[in-house]
């Protein structure tokens, strides 16, 4: 398989002719700044993050590492610490591979914060994503490109899937999921013309978690404007690498 997630990581790699990333979605550096603005104080855990997925770069050693967009978190200007936080993980990425993100809804600033600190090696594309040879990169917040579409393999975020599980004396917790199926051109025909592709579609779960999500299995509140009708056959699949099937039946 193209996409192969790493068992208990929020991250996969993906292998793009002979070469392979590994990537990353809804990083939300600075996301604690963000709460204590709303009143909940918490402990930053950017360190904590930057090193989890540094050790993921080191055991994998990509060629490449693709971040699935919103690596930021404040919408429009990051402040000084989040754009600390931004600093640090790039140093750290960049010393061991170039990266690629597919910008987000909280990326508007990116790419003149990256420019500023000085990234060669970071590039930010335009919202609708990158195509990386026969593999489609996009966030999923906006439509993505036709040649995305177009790709053996469309790899989106924005939603941070996640189901509730029940127990049997009613106890429930939260699990981050994938989000595994093929692609439905008929989702798209309103926006492109004649499309004939024959793509896998895999929504990657959320690397930062502390930030919320989508419900996939108790509502058909997505975010994204082409799910849930862009996804076909969709099953979730556990970090563990547990199968629990068609994700609106779990």
């Amino acid at each position: 398989m193209m996409v192969q997630p790493l068992p208990g990581e929020p991250a996969a790699t993906v292998d793009y002719g002979t070469e392979r990333a590994l990537v990353a979605a809804d990083y939300h550096a600075g996301l604690e700044v963000a709460l204590r603005r709303d009143g909940v104080e918490l402990r930053s855990a950017a360190d904590e993050r930057r090193e989890r997925l540094v050790r993921l770069v080191d055991r994998e050693r990509p060629d490449r590492v693709v971040l699935l967009g919103d690596v930021a978190n404040a919408i429009g200007e990051p402040g000084d610490e989040e754009r600390a936080e931004l600093d640090a993980l790039f140093e750290a990425l960049t010393e061991r591979a170039p990266v690629t993100v597919a910008k987000g809804n909280h990326d508007g600033a990116l790419g003149e914060v990256v420019a500023a600190l000085g990234y060669e090696d970071v590039t930010v594309s335009d919202g609708p994503g990158v195509r990386i040879g026969s593999v489609g990169f996009a966030h999923g917040h906006t439509w993505p490109a036709r040649d995305c579409i177009e790709a053996s393999t469309l790899c989106v975020a924005h939603e941070h899937p996640q189901v509730r599980l029940e127990d049997e004396v009613g106890g429930g917790r939260a699990e981050r999921v994938w989000l595994r199926g093929q692609l439905n051109p008929g989702a798209f025909a309103d926006r492109f013309d004649d499309l004939d592709v024959d793509c896998g579609l895999v929504v990657f779960p959320a690397f930062n978690d502390r930030v919320g999500g989508t419900w996939v299995n108790e509502s058909d509140g997505f975010l994204s404007p082409f799910l849930p009708a862009g996804l076909s056959g969709g099953e979730a699949y556990l970090l563990d690498g547990t199968r629990l099937g068609d994700y609106r039946r779990v």
